[in-house]
């Protein structure tokens, strides 16, 4: 047994079985291709994580299904759904939907091992195995697992997830470094084009303000006043809109093998934050030296 081989290597010091199975999943005239993973009861190498990182139990009485799946095939949990079993006797059973999990990958269902080996009407099969080693035993494990005759494949998940992340992370990086100068570049011009035109809009009141006797930093306190009530109304409408755009890209980006979950960290709000307030202080820096070189003659003269 494959299982027992794995234990008896140096540095391991679990192992897990599971079984995956390749199905069609239909309901009426609905259908989908998919498979079943079973797992150990209760799972500990190899378990079900929804996206909210919580692990979720596999069905015991029943199947546990992606709720992306369930709502193709237009079911709820109780209903029964016909399974076809793709591999081997090509065998068809009908299986209780006992709940489902938003899951971010596949469109799969997952059941206890044993459980599925008897909806089959198998023994003990078992066709993949999670195991957990030392440190500094994994790459010899790795590669030792590999040199078995009746292993197809072998990887290391922290590898995997390790690359997967520094991949992502990078991609990440990239596009959210070209996206934010944009949108830098877009909050200055906006903010700076406003109080811009403000002064030019209000120019003929600021020159009559300083005629009745106002001071510079009175006349720069009403128009700036003004801006930064703007922008502060501007900014939790802003960030509202920009989490239903996000909203809106992800869910077109969802497809049957993948699910991003919207996460935005509160940092980020504040990043956004400041740079709008950062080009509101510099824009209100140059306004206020074009109020203080205010020529009062020129702008009383006309008014438009």
């Amino acid at each position: 047994r494959l299982d027992l081989q794995h234990a008896r290597q140096p540095g391991v010091l679990q192992v897990e079985p599971g079984r995956r199975v390749a199905v069609r999943f239909s309901n009426g005239h609905r259908s989908e291709k998919g498979a079943i993973d079973g797992y150990a009861a209760p799972p500990v190498l190899q378990r079900v994580i929804d996206v909210d990182g919580k692990p979720v139990l596999p069905g015991f009485d029943g199947l546990l299904m992606t709720d992306r799946l369930a709502r193709k095939l237009g079911l709820r949990p109780g209903d029964f759904v016909t399974v076809e079993v793709r591999e081997g006797e090509r065998q068809v059973r009908k299986v209780r939907l006992e709940r489902t999990v938003r899951d971010m990958m596949g469109l799969n269902a997952f059941m206890d091992r044993e459980q599925l080996n008897r909806l089959l009407g198998d023994g003990d099969l078992a066709n993949s195995f999670s195991l957990r080693v030392t440190p500094e035993s994994r790459v010899r494990v790795l590669d030792a697992t590999q040199q078995l005759p009746r292993v197809a494949g072998a990887f290391s998940k922290a590898t995997m997830l390790r690359n997967m992340q520094e991949i992502s992370a990078r991609n990440i990086l990239i596009m959210s470094s070209i996206l934010t100068a944009f949108a830098a570049v877009i909050a200055v011009g906006v903010v700076y084009n406003n109080a811009r035109i403000a002064l030019a809009e209000r120019t003929w009141e600021l020159a009559s303000l300083r005629v009745l006797g106002f001071t510079r930093a009175e006349v720069s306190l009403l128009l700036l006043g003004e801006m930064a009530l703007g922008i502060a109304v501007a900014l939790p409408l802003g960030m509202l809109l920009g989490r239903g755009l996000t909203d809106a890209v992800v869910r077109m980006m969802v497809s049957d093998q993948f699910l991003f979950p919207v996460v935005i960290q509160p940092r980020t709000y504040a990043w956004a934050a400041l740079c709008v307030v950062a080009a509101g202080a510099a824009s209100a820096l140059v306004v206020r030296r074009r109020i203080d070189r205010l020529d009062m003659v020129a702008a009383l003269k006309t008014r438009e």
